[in-house]
């Protein structure tokens, strides 16, 4: 392997236990023992749901292949588990704000872990199935776990910005550790110990089944609105109006759709964009990479928010530092000869953009900490669930047109399209942060007023 990876792993590895060893007093906060137990509990709980999530990763499309399905099978699977998450994911929203988060996180477990057992059969029905089953599960996941650690956060008494610190270790190591070992520890179950490409699916689901026994063990039960009469649809009435009356909620949901659009895409394409001309790359290690670069993210992500910086403010710089890394592969055809030798190592204009996509995971990494620690801002505790997923619908609307169209257009223009929704993204930002700026000077405005008419009746 090129020593190239190994500079850049090792320049990321190094940048990482540097920022997260020279932690200053004001990089950590002094939390109480009570609340250090119950981030700690929540922090196993979703690295094991995301173990469940990361090992299946790198095997699906070999394991839809080995079954002897072409490529336009596999992308109908693929289609189908982000068109259940659209259609279904905005119902188990609202179900789990109704029923309570707890239930809804162990709705999560048994419907992933059904869905992993789907994989044993080579029937296409079958899996066609176990994609709906994920989709679903897929949207309790970024949806339930957050709500239900929102609302145990506030009932409990927890001062508002310690919820920063959780999502941020969570993110760091979810997001960032657990999908490097897990995707090894897949590598070793398929390929080293020769169990096949199945065998991560069993290990997630055994992963899913110890998170479920401890959340049915040690988590309580919380809900949304609970009025009574309020049926399914009254629910998504709430959630919708919600969205319509307060620009800071549609902003923000505008702002996700953009960015995790841009991101799913990115999925697809970092593959071929890296080998155009089949060059011979270690994908394996890259996906190692791109996740010690979430963490990077993660880790200045957790200096900001514990410095208190202003999360609608620096955020408008991630989406513009996106927006460039994107906009790379489309500058590199331009600018950079390609190599017409097949099957030879990574170009130079392939070197540019892994150092670019490296960059856009760390802007990755800093956009799930800060994008939750807004949603805990700005959307409304009885309904939360259900905006969240709402805010889903539009993501996974964009991300099976791309889908289905990914043949159509050429991989720049992919690209290129990614990066203007990242800027557009940026825009945005900065109009929520004038939104809140102004609402909070109104609120003053009204305080003060109050208080002088209380002192001078």
């Amino acid at each position: 392997m090129e020593i190239f990876y190994y500079l850049v792993f090792g320049g990321l590895s190094a940048v990482v236990a540097g920022l997260e060893l020279g932690k200053s007093g004001k990089d950590r906060v002094a939390t109480p023992t009570a609340f250090n137990a119950f981030k700690n509990n929540y922090v196993l709980v979703y690295s094991l749901m995301m173990s469940g999530d990361w090992l299946q990763g790198p095997y699906v499309y070999y394991l839809y292949s080995q079954y002897g399905f072409d490529k336009g099978d596999i992308g109908r699977l693929f289609i189908a588990g982000f068109g259940s998450s659209m259609l279904f994911g905005t119902i188990v929203g609202s179900l789990a704000d109704r029923q309570g988060r707890k239930r809804a996180c162990i709705t999560y477990c048994i419907t992933y872990i059904l869905s992993c057992i789907t994989k044993h059969s080579p029937q296409y029905r079958v899996l066609l199935l176990g994609r709906i089953l994920g989709g679903i599960a897929t949207s309790l996941l970024f949806s339930a776990f957050e709500s239900w650690l929102v609302a145990e956060h506030n009932k409990r008494g927890y001062d508002p910005q310690w919820l920063s610190i959780t999502f941020s270790k969570a993110i760091f190591l979810g997001n960032g550790l657990i999908a490097i070992i897990a995707g090894l520890f897949a590598n070793l179950l398929a390929d080293n110990l020769g169990f096949g490409p199945v065998a991560p699916f069993d290990a997630a689901a055994c992963f899913l089944a110890i998170g479920m026994a401890i959340i049915m063990s040690s988590w309580t039960e919380n809900y949304g609105d609970q009025s009574e009469g309020k049926d399914l649809m009254s629910q998504f009435k709430v959630a919708a109006k919600a969205i319509a009356s307060d620009e800071k909620i549609a902003l923000l949901g505008a702002i996700q759709s953009l960015f995790e659009g841009s991101m799913y895409t990115f999925v697809f394409l970092w593959t071929p964009a890296l080998s155009p001309n089949d060059e011979d790359i270690p994908h394996g290690f890259i996906f190692a990479t791109f996740m010690l670069s979430s963490m990077l993210g993660s880790s200045i992500a957790s200096r900001l928010l514990a410095r208190k910086m202003k999360v609608e403010g620096y955020m408008q710089i991630v989406f513009a530092v996106s927006a460039f890394t994107l906009f790379l592969p489309v500058a590199t055809s331009l600018l950079v000869p390609t190599s017409s030798v097949k099957g030879s190592g990574i170009s130079f204009g392939g070197s540019l953009q892994l150092l670019g996509f490296c960059t856009f995971e760390s802007c990755v990494g800093i956009f799930w900490p800060s994008i939750m620690k807004m949603r805990s801002q700005y959307i409304p505790e009885e309904a939360r669930s259900t905006i969240m997923n709402f805010f889903r619908i539009p993501l996974n609307l964009f991300v099976c047109v791309v889908l289905y169209n990914v043949n159509a257009f050429p991989i720049t223009v992919m690209f290129g399209m990614c990066s203007i929704f990242l800027f557009m993204a940026a825009i945005l930002q900065r109009r929520l942060m004038v939104v809140a700026d102004l609402n909070k000077l109104s609120t003053k405005s009204q305080e003060m007023t109050a208080q002088d008419e209380l002192l001078n009746p």
